[in-house]
């Protein structure tokens, strides 16, 4: 369990999401799913979490396309909040 503030950035919560899903306070923006153990498991754990969060349906596999905190909230800042990527053409 989190013990920290709530975060008020996107990589912030994605942060405190990993650490509680992969059992890990010590995770940064730049620690790597796979390497600290991950599982479907643990990045669905992740994906609710943020969806929880954020209001938005985040596909599963972006935490696998997207390992680590900094790179996760980097995708699902483009592609699902509101307003990412209008002009696609």
């Amino acid at each position: 369990m989190t013990t920290a503030e709530t975060p008020t950035t996107l990589p912030e919560l994605v942060v405190d999401l990993f650490r509680e899903a992969l059992g890990n306070d010590g995770l940064t923006a730049e620690s790597d799913f796979f390497e600290e153990g991950g599982d479907s498991l643990s990045a669905l754990r992740i994906t609710a979490g943020l969806g929880e969060a954020l209001g938005v349906e985040v596909p599963v596999a972006l935490v696998f396309s997207a390992p680590t905190p900094a790179e996760l909230a980097a995708v699902v800042a483009e592609e699902t909040l509101p307003g990412a990527g209008e002009d696609r053409g």
